[in-house]
C-alpha cells in the first residue's frame, strides 16, 4: 500500500492508505472527507468545552445582550426550561453573552471533558509522528462519541439554533467565519507532489511510479493557488541545532583566539624587569612559610 502524508501549508495533517491503481478523482473523494471531518470534529469539541462551563446558547436575538437589555426588551428564552442538563445544573455566567449560564454539574461537565479528549485524540496530527493513517470510520467515530456525550447530559436534546445541533445535522452555517476558509470543497481541492499537481483522469501510478510500497508527501489546497512551496531540505529543528552549534564553536575560537595572542606576557623573556632581577639576585625566588616569633 501507498502511504500518503497529507499536508495543509507546512502543517501534516494525517496519514492515508491507498493503492497505486487509484483514479485521482476517487484519491481526492477519499481524502476529502476526512479533511473536512477532522475540522468538524475540532469545532464540535470546541463548542461542547463551552457547553460544559455555561450551557446551551442563547437565541440569536438574545445573544451578546446583557440582562437589563433583555428586560426591557421583553425577551424569552423558551429553550432554557426545555433543555435543561440531566441531574441538575450551576450557573455559570457567560461573560460574552452567547450561553444561558446554567451548566451542568460538575460531574457532567468533567465526561464532557473527557470525552472531547478522546474525541481529539482520535483524530490527532500526533499520529502522523506514530505512524498510523487515518480513515473516515475514525472521524465518523469521534463524532459518535461526542454525540453519544451530550445526549447523556442533555437527554431532551439542543436547541434547535445550537451550534452543536447544527453540526450534527450537517445544518451548521459556517459563512463569514473563519472556520469556512479551512474547509476545501471536493470539487475544489487539489494534490501536489514534487511540484506536480495530480491531474484529474489519472491514475496515481501514473505519477508515482508502479511501486506499492512508497511513502509520499502531499500537499493540499484549493484549485487556482498555485504550486505549493516545496518543503525545506532541512526540518527546523535541525536548522536551529546547526546553528546553535555552529554559534558555540564561534564562540570558542574567538576565545581561543584571544587566549593566545595574551598568552606571550606571561613569559619570562616579556617581563621588562627581569634582566634587573637576575642582577640583583632576584630571580628563582621561592617563599616558604615562616615560623612565627
Amino acid at each position: 500500500m501507498v502511504k500518503l502524508n497529507i499536508k495543509k501549508g507546512d502543517e501534516a495533517q494525517f496519514l492515508y492508505d491507498t493503492t497505486v491503481q487509484i483514479s485521482i478523482d476517487d484519491l481526492i473523494k477519499e481524502i476529502i472527507p476526512i479533511y473536512n471531518g477532522r475540522l468538524k470534529v475540532g469545532r464540535i469539541a470546541s463548542e461542547i468545552e463551552e457547553l460544559a462551563d455555561h450551557g446551551i446558547t442563547l437565541p440569536p436575538n438574545m445573544q451578546g445582550l446583557t440582562d437589563e437589555q433583555i428586560e426591557d426588551l421583553k425577551l424569552k428564552d423558551d429553550w432554557a426550561d426545555k433543555c435543561k442538563p440531566s441531574g441538575g445544573h450551576v450557573f455559570r455566567v457567560d461573560d460574552i453573552g452567547r450561553r444561558n449560564g446554567m451548566a451542568p454539574t460538575d460531574n457532567m461537565a468533567e465526561m464532557l471533558r473527557k470525552t472531547v479528549k478522546e474525541a481529539k485524540d482520535m483524530i490527532s496530527k500526533k499520529k502522523v509522528d506514530a505512524n498510523e493513517c487515518m480513515t473516515i470510520k475514525q472521524v465518523k467515530e469521534a463524532i459518535d462519541i461526542l454525540r453519544g456525550a451530550v445526549t447523556i447530559v442533555y437527554p431532551m436534546g439542543l436547541p434547535p439554533h445550537d451550534p452543536i445541533r447544527l453540526e450534527f445535522e450537517n445544518n451548521e452555517d459556517l459563512s463569514g467565519t473563519q472556520a469556512s476558509k479551512e474547509i476545501i470543497e471536493e470539487g475544489e481541492a487539489t494534490l501536489w507532489w514534487a511540484g506536480k499537481e495530480f491531474l484529474h483522469g489519472k491514475k496515481l501510478m501514473d505519477l508515482i511510479g508502479k511501486n506499492e510500497k512508497t511513502k509520499i508527501v502531499c500537499k493540499l489546497q484549493k484549485k487556482g493557488q498555485g504550486a505549493p512551496a516545496r518543503e525545506p531540505v532541512i526540518k527546523e529543528d535541525e536548522q536551529k541545532a546547526m546553528m546553535a552549534y555552529y554559534y558555540r564553536k564561534q564562540e570558542e575560537l574567538k576565545k581561543l583566539e584571544t587566549e593566545s595572542e595574551d598568552s606571550y606576557l606571561n613569559s619570562q623573556w616579556a617581563d621588562s624587569s627581569s634582566l634587573r632581577c637576575q642582577f640583583h639576585g632576584l630571580s628563582n625566588i621561592q617563599f616558604k612559610p615562616g615560623k612565627k616569633l
